[in-house]
């Protein structure tokens, strides 16, 4: 196993270990999370899944639900930190090497009730000196379209997505599910008051013909630089977005 660090999510309710050198998890992970609702025993996969840190925190949240949940990730030594970090917690989440551009064994799409992906941010962008961060956020032989695509094809019918992404990418993000998916919301993610928003969280419905909605959304630091309260809710307490108010 490579050399890595023993940290934490969730105000040290989940343990994760991450790389020295390499991909580690973001608060985007955790925000992402937090979108998910689900009933029992539903299966989730999570597409990209890097350090696992959306799964982990999944499986925390939704620990009541029994979720079975399945991690992809095309960086071998992630993949297999995540499975140890899953392991250290005592969840059940499982995470797979594997490349989403080529066929998976045992995978067969349509098979999932949810979708969650945090993918890579760019595909021109600098990319980091570190392969594996710049494997985890710079697009490589592919693009948002295509991922968003692979996501679709493995959801059932009414199936939930969820993504997070840039602001700037709300047009491909859009363009890439109206064909296949409806109920799309857009959650803006705001780093300080009277901001434009950074980041954005889009969910959407597979099959689904109902209208698109634009959620308030949610700010992450006041004007001190401090954690907001609805952003303590997710971050440090593990509460559902939609739960917060």
């Amino acid at each position: 196993m490579i050399e890595y660090t023993n940290d934490y999510l969730l105000d040290k309710k989940v343990k994760i270990f991450q790389p020295v050198n390499g991909y580690r998890a973001s608060t985007d992970a955790v925000l992402l999370s937090s979108a998910v609702r689900i009933k029992n025993k539903e299966k989730i996969l999570d597409v990209g899944s890097g350090t696992g840190a959306i799964s982990l925190c999944l499986s925390h949240r939704l620990q009541n639900l029994n979720p079975l949940i399945t991690g992809l990730e095309i960086q071998p030594e992630l993949a297999e930190l995540s499975n140890a970090s899953a392991e250290a917690n005592g969840f059940s989440a499982r995470f797979l090497n594997c490349d989403i551009r080529q066929k998976i064994p045992g995978l067969p799409g349509g098979s999932f009730d949810h979708v969650v992906t945090n993918p890579p941010y760019a595909e021109k962008d600098m990319p980091s000196p570190y392969v594996g961060k710049a494997t985890a956020h710079n697009f490589a032989d592919f693009d948002l379209s295509g991922w968003i695509k692979f996501c679709l094809r493995m959801l059932k019918p009414l199936g939930y997505f969820y993504i997070i992404n840039r602001a700037e990418a709300i047009d491909e993000i859009l363009s890439a599910l109206a064909p296949k998916a409806g109920a799309i919301q857009i959650i803006p993610i705001f780093s300080k008051p009277e901001q434009n928003a950074k980041r954005v969280i889009v969910t959407a419905r597979k099959t689904s013909r109902a209208p698109a909605a634009i959620h308030p959304g949610i700010t992450i630091h006041g004007n001190t630089g401090a954690y907001t309260l609805p952003a303590q809710k997710i971050l440090r307490q593990g509460m559902g977005l939609f739960d917060i108010a």
